[in-house]
């Protein structure tokens, strides 16, 4: 298996306060890693440090063969080949819900908007809500509008998805709709990073697991024996307040 994500030494400074220390990271294939920690442990930063919507001081980050860095003339296409969907779903509220999945495609990839409208409704099926294309997202549900997102991430035809805690700003009932497409993308092949605290979705389909703690990696496993037998005491702290 090729790596397809690799960080190096990763630091990374908010002015003084330093979110990311001495991080190292490969990524293979088709791997999934869910990243869990407490709040303000440098979760986000780490996956957005990996599309640049962060940046980094110190280190590096490989993507798909491909450094960034400031000097990376590139960042368009290599974002276009990683997915992200956030915590607040992000979709432009004055578009539609195909609209939102073919702006990128036509104006990045320079898609013709029909075939772009072609690949946004067999992502919009895929997650389920094909039907839902011609509203607006303020009139779908907060688990239809991540799904939305998802497919969006998608119609980018990417290599990599990242999750910025995809799940932690829908209503307990919605969760599962979400979490049973990501469920469906991972067993697809998907090369993942999930940062969630959903300990049941990390235990059906991680292959592995990272804890981060103050900006550090304490612990990288794989999900069975991160769960059944944790090496650090944080980890276990952590677990046994989650689980």
């Amino acid at each position: 298996m090729s790596n397809i994500i690799e960080l190096k030494n990763v630091n990374k400074w908010f002015d003084k306060f330093q979110v990311l220390k001495d991080v190292n990271l490969t990524v293979n294939q088709k791997e999934k890693i869910v990243v869990c920690g407490p709040s303000g442990s440098g979760k986000s930063t780490l996956i957005r440090c990996i599309n640049r919507l962060e940046e980094h001081q110190e280190g590096n980050i490989v993507v798909d063969g491909n450094e960034i860095s400031e000097n990376t003339k590139d960042i368009e296409k290599i974002r276009a080949e990683v997915g992200m969907v956030f915590q607040q779903f992000n979709l432009f509220p004055h578009l539609s819900i195909l609209d939102n999945c073919t702006l990128a495609p036509i104006w990045v990839k320079k898609l013709p908007k029909k075939q772009a409208e072609e690949i946004a409704m067999s992502n919009l099926k895929r997650v389920q809500i094909d039907d839902q294309a011609l509203k607006f997202p303020g009139q779908l549900s907060g688990g239809q509008q991540q799904r939305a997102a998802i497919a969006r991430a998608l119609c980018m035809e990417p290599k990599i998805m990242l999750f910025d805690e995809p799940t932690s700003a829908l209503d307990p009932e919605m969760i599962k709709e979400v979490l049973d497409v990501m469920v469906d993308l991972a067993k697809g092949g998907m090369t993942m990073i999930v940062v969630t605290h959903e300990m049941g979705f990390a235990k059906e389909v991680a292959d592995n697991m990272i804890f981060m703690d103050e900006g550090r990696i304490v612990e990288k496993a794989k999900t069975k024996e991160f769960f059944d037998n944790p090496k650090s005491d944080r980890t276990k702290l952590f677990l046994s307040q989650i689980l």
